[in-house]
């Protein structure tokens, strides 16, 4: 189980180790994939390049990045997660990874609790 809390501008964030350090993590539920990593996680996660990537962004923009496989700590496991990579210093996360978990926001109370169901 993975507690975390909706911040000050409503957007639910868990807190995840990575490279023997926390970073903060959005669940974004408008983002289909699996995770997007900052630049600096890359050596640590073993990124292997298996292609480009296209995303239809809201607003209509599309946007082409390069798809990699990395073994991301999630959950207390290792899972082969696909990752694109960016500038910053927060991981996102998106529905495909969260396919085997329950998800609840309570955005009254501001927390949120992933909990694995299979």
């Amino acid at each position: 189980m993975i507690v975390g809390t909706v911040n000050d501008d409503g957007v639910p964030v868990i807190t995840l180790t990575a490279a023997g350090q926390p970073w903060p993590a959005i669940i974004d539920t408008g983002f289909n994939g699996d995770v997007e990593l900052p630049d600096t996680l890359r050596p640590f996660v073993n990124a292997r390049l298996v292609g480009k990537v296209y995303w239809l962004l809201g607003g209509g923009q599309n946007v082409e990045e390069d798809k990699y496989l990395v073994d991301f700590p999630f959950d207390g496991q290792t899972v082969v997660a696909e990752a694109t990579f960016a500038p910053g210093v927060e991981i996102l996360i998106g529905t495909h990874l969260l396919r085997q978990h329950c998800l609840e926001i309570n955005f009254v109370d501001k927390t949120v609790l992933l909990e694995r169901v299979v």
